[in-house]
């Protein structure tokens, strides 16, 4: 009897054991989708407890002012990794795009007609964003008809943009760029000061493009061909997908992006110089890859990409706020990138197996 009951009850065992380790994948796969927010979360109860003014409301809404400047690159970004690229121009045209906006608000010295051409705020903005367009333009056009490889389309680029800004500026930096002292233009600090219901505007645009990008993914058709084409671009062209044609878009949207960047960070500060954006092409990868998203395509979401930004800025300015050196800074952003990538490595690499 003993024997029997013995026999009937040994083929439950493995089910136990099965479903426990079931229940210890699902944790570990959770803690590994969620990093993003599990990170952000342990940042802000880390410098919290270092610094009790870190999270008070008034240094929370100032941080994530700062997230806005690369988090609106970052959105782009994301939109070219899912596509399977990269672009490396993004900082440059965050930078060209600034200067352009301060050389328009400055005035335009038409020297063959004795006049000096003002243009209103904005059409600053729209002919701004009219410019980091033509840049991706020129990316996407170089990649997707001329197969020229996007790092190095988007690393050309990359000089290019910068020194254009630098010829515009001579190396100097636009000043005083809001009220009289921008020769009558008035308003163009509106995007980096101003506030609607307490939150900064620079927030609530990457908030609005955050919600845009989201819809453009998961709700259009333009979504379903971006993904597919960065899973495997020749069964989506196959599939009738134009591919070409999404991966100009895409290029096109960065550039935007950066754009939108620049006109924030120049409002913010009221200046516009040449070298602003420096790096800013590596902060937006970090971002992206730190939200979960692959960087060999096809998968990724804005939601992730939004905490990947805000998990860098909130280290970085939490490392400033407790007094660390701006060289530890670059080594802790840097290692969190570095297990960002290890931890994408496991979890893709997982799913491919």
């Amino acid at each position: 009897m003993n024997d029997r009951t013995h026999a009937l009850s040994t083929p439950h065992a493995p089910a136990v054991k099965k479903k426990a380790n079931s229940r210890g994948f699902s944790l570990a796969k959770l803690l590994l989708e969620g990093r993003a927010f599990f990170a952000l979360l342990l940042i802000i109860v880390v410098f919290s407890f270092l610094s009790p003014n870190y999270f008070e409301s008034a240094n929370f809404l100032t941080m994530a002012s700062h997230v806005a400047i690369f988090g609106l690159p970052a959105i782009g970004m994301l939109l070219v990794i899912l596509n399977g690229g990269i672009d490396l121009s993004v900082g440059s045209t965050l930078g060209l795009t600034g200067v352009f906006a301060g050389f328009l608000m400055q005035g335009v010295n038409l020297q063959a007609f004795g006049v000096i051409l003002y243009f209103p705020v904005w059409a600053v903005v729209i002919l701004t964003l009219t410019l980091g367009a033509i840049v991706g333009l020129i990316n996407g056009v170089l990649i997707a008809i001329f197969r020229v490889p996007a790092f190095v389309a988007t690393l050309g680029s990359l000089y290019v943009a910068r020194g254009i800004a630098l010829l515009m500026t001579n190396g100097l930096t636009y000043n005083k760029l809001s009220g009289e002292a921008a020769l009558g233009n008035t308003g163009f600090d509106w995007l980096g000061f101003n506030r609607i219901f307490t939150i900064p505007i620079g927030v609530l645009t990457l908030l609005v493009i955050a919600l845009a990008c989201g819809f453009l993914l998961s709700r259009t058709a333009f979504g379903r061909w971006l993904y597919a084409s960065g899973g495997n671009e020749r069964a989506a062209d196959l599939s009738g997908v134009p591919v070409k044609k999404v991966k100009i878009a895409v290029y096109v949207l960065s550039g935007v992006c950066a754009a939108i960047a620049g006109l924030v960070l120049s409002s913010q500060l009221t200046s516009a110089g040449p070298t602003a954006g420096t790096t800013y092409e590596l902060t937006a990868i970090a971002a992206v890859v730190i939200g979960g998203a692959a960087l060999t395509g096809g998968r990724g979401n804005v939601r992730g990409t939004l905490l990947g930004a805000f998990v860098i800025g909130f280290l970085s300015d939490g490392l400033v706020i407790i007094g660390v050196s701006a060289y530890w800074q670059t080594v802790f952003t840097g290692a969190v990138i570095v297990l960002a990538v290890l931890l994408n490595t496991l979890q893709y690499g997982r799913r491919s197996k």
